[in-house]
């Protein structure tokens, strides 16, 4: 009785939903932007777009796996454009009235009358607009994989885990949109408040990430202006040793002064200003950094969701330093310049070393959180 009444409400609430233009609107462009892939591919000419070569991007099928290339373009043109951005919009404007329409349009009096719990009603209507996304998702992995396997020749089923995550990081915004919508009983306020809380994780993941990379390139520099220090006072001390044996003198247990090395090397007190002014900003870079980690613990991690495909799909690039990147080891107090290969590198390892459990469990916990006051609202309000 309990799951027919179920798949009933949910029924109808789909119903509701699939009526709408802006559904298959959405739809045919998912559609649409799949079928990008078919006419985009890679061959040992070069890139080519439909029957044109594109013979100015510099890469081929001798560069570039044809698997490869096409996962690239589905994870960042499919997913990080038009998935967790475009599509995204559309499913919020699409879904954000379907709260507040249960609310306020007459039917809540219907439902209530039905032997069925305020809970139960509630999270079946909340099911249903990610009900929107997860077919969108479907259709265009599926549409995806099957484009990727025609052109290459290769299966990748891990193409699929895009519909969990991409689902996952948009419940983490529809709760908000449900919640909001709840209390203002606004299609237009709930769609707008969570296009505004969707911009502020955006800002603060750029923040954490830009902050992330000035904390990383501060460390490099820490790191070689340290070595350079240690370097230049055992220059230094060897020759106070060297001048001490041309002067007769014993050098046998002998340990110059710290006034000793700063008088012979007038330069190495500027090395060492310069060392303790990094390391200062080290210091505060990694205060903000863990600022806005711990700030970013409490809220749903969109941009970190959306990598996890990433993760499994494309393999870090293995670091190798290059010597020519590098300033020169033999000229101690030269600018230092960052490997940008080993930064990247860093980043990446940072990136990748954030647990699954902080980046979706605590995320789950806040849309349980919301979920949950949401519910008792729903439950206890009267309509």
């Amino acid at each position: 009785m309990i799951l027919t009444q179920t798949k009933a409400i949910f029924l109808d609430a789909y119903r509701e939903l699939n009526a709408k233009k802006l559904f298959w609107l959405t739809m045919g462009l998912t559609v649409l932007f799949a079928a990008l892939l078919a006419v985009v591919g890679i061959d040992e000419e070069g890139v080519r777009f439909l029957w044109f070569n594109l013979s100015f991007i510099p890469i081929d099928s001798s560069i570039i796996e044809p698997k490869e290339f096409y996962i690239s373009v589905f994870s960042y043109l499919g997913i990080s454009l038009w998935l967790t951005w475009i599509a995204t919009i559309l499913a919020i404007i699409s879904t954000a009235g379907i709260i507040p329409e249960l609310v306020t349009g007459g039917t809540i009096e219907s439902m209530l009358s039905r032997p069925i719990s305020r809970t139960r009603l509630f999270l079946t209507k909340y099911a249903t607009g990610l009900l929107f996304v997860a077919l969108q998702v479907a259709v265009f992995s599926v549409l995806s994989m099957l484009i990727i396997w025609i052109n290459s020749g290769y299966l990748e089923l891990r193409i699929l885990m895009a519909i969990p995550i991409v689902v996952s990081f948009f419940s983490f915004l529809f709760c908000v949109c449900a919640f909001i919508g709840l209390i203002t009983r606004s299609t237009m306020t709930a769609m707008l408040l969570t296009l505004l809380f969707w911009s502020f994780l955006f800002i603060l993941n750029m923040a954490d990430g830009a902050l992330m990379q000035f904390q990383e390139s501060t460390a490099i520099k820490v790191e070689q202006r340290t070595q350079r220090v240690e370097l230049a006072r055992e220059n230094t001390t060897k020759l106070i040793l060297r001048d001490r044996e041309n002067e007769g003198l014993t050098t046998d247990s002998y340990i110059p002064s710290e006034e000793e090395i700063q008088t012979k090397n007038p330069l190495l007190k500027g090395l060492e200003n310069k060392l303790a002014k990094d390391q200062v900003n080290f210091n505060s870079l990694n205060f903000w950094t863990k600022i806005v980690f711990a700030t970013k613990t409490f809220l749903p991690k969109t941009g970190e969701t959306i990598e996890l495909l990433n993760r499994e799909l494309i393999a870090p690039d293995e670091y190798v330093p290059d010597p020519n990147s590098q300033s020169n080891p033999t000229d101690l107090y030269s600018d230092i310049k960052v490997d940008q290969k080993e930064l990247r590198n860093r980043l990446d390892t940072r990136y990748r070393e954030r647990s699954i459990f902080w980046i979706l469990g605590t995320s789950f916990i806040f849309e349980f959180l919301i979920l949950g006051l949401s519910t008792i609202i729903f439950s206890r309000r009267d309509f």
